[in-house]
């Protein structure tokens, strides 16, 4: 289902005045996308974006007031017509054409006012809009900040994650959410992770309950949002499955429309999985820096394998 934004949330946030279609504050925002219609005040409505906010600047009010009435009318009605048109802003604080207000006001069309400059209204609600609207889920797991790395670690109900995540944070790193991860995509596909409100730095340990990490460890072992680099799985140790022991072949794993790595990390007693989880987070930067060290032993017993062979020649 595509997630929805209403003006008046807009409202809120950007502390703007309502001038007109008050009534209307209850339209439904569905894309980020901006639009000033420059090219519509000139008469040329072909392909006008009509579900995007419309975007009033210094330029398309003042070639506005260059129009006569009846000219100016007309083009207002066509830019108020369409019943998609969430809502009409003008920044700068800039005096509002009287047609556009009447129209706006015939059809409950909001017609709001900023005291911000175009650019930096466009850019702040921009990126309101992107947050809100971007794709999102929710995700049963532990994502921890190792060395700067977001770890997600994932597995089955009782494996070890919360466990993991407290001995991660005992050794210096950070938690950002246990239990359930909410995450959101952006634009460029990156992946975010943050914890619910609820249960913000907490931490289920069974056997001892819920403790709060800021409480116990301080504000510097817990982060509320955190970039998703690499998916860590915890499973169960299966005596006859084959895992990958050089470490050549990278497993992904998909999370909306991303792909991320993969790491499966087998649990059995003895295992320190907080350890292996902060090498697999190192081992992930140095691969980022182009230094792969299951490529380089490959490489080195390939040219040692060939040496022999020469000889034996």
């Amino acid at each position: 289902m595509a997630k929805k934004v209403k003006v008046s949330e807009l409202v809120e946030q950007l502390h703007m005045e309502v001038l007109a279609g008050e009534s209307g504050l209850k339209r439904p925002i569905t894309t980020g996308d901006l639009y000033r219609p420059g090219l519509e005040m000139a008469g040329y409505f072909n392909y006008h974006p009509r579900e995007r906010i419309q975007v009033l600047g210094k330029t398309e009010v003042t070639f506005m007031e260059m129009l006569t009435t009846g000219v100016r009318r007309n083009r207002v009605e066509q830019l108020c017509s369409p019943e998609e048109t969430p809502c009409i802003i003008v920044t700068r604080g800039l005096d509002v054409p009287v047609e556009l207000l009447e129209e706006a006001t015939k059809r409950d069309l909001p017609v709001l006012r900023s005291q911000m400059s175009t650019t930096i209204f466009a850019s702040r609600l921009t990126g309101f809009l992107e947050n809100k609207l971007a794709p999102s889920t929710t995700i049963h797991g532990v994502l921890v900040d190792v060395y700067g790395i977001g770890m997600l670690i994932t597995g089955s109900s009782g494996i070890g994650k919360s466990e993991t995540a407290l001995e991660l944070v005992k050794r210096g790193h950070r938690l950002i959410a246990d239990d359930a991860v909410e995450i959101r995509q952006n634009g460029d596909k990156v992946l975010t992770g943050n914890a619910p409100e609820l249960i913000r730095h907490l931490l289920e340990i069974r056997g001892v309950g819920i403790i709060n990490v800021m409480t116990l460890f301080g504000a510097g072992a817990i982060r509320n949002v955190k970039k998703i680099s690499v998916v860590v799985k915890l499973e169960n140790w299966q005596q006859d499955k084959q895992y990958d022991r050089l470490g050549l072949d990278e497993e992904l794993t998909r999370i909306i429309d991303t792909d991320l790595p993969l790491v499966t990390i087998p649990v059995r007693p003895g295992r320190n999985l907080a350890v292996i989880v902060e090498v697999a987070a190192m081992n992930y930067r140095l691969k980022r820096m182009g230094y792969n060290a299951a490529l380089q032993f490959t490489n080195k017993l390939t040219e040692s394998l060939n040496e022999d062979f020469e000889d034996f020649d």
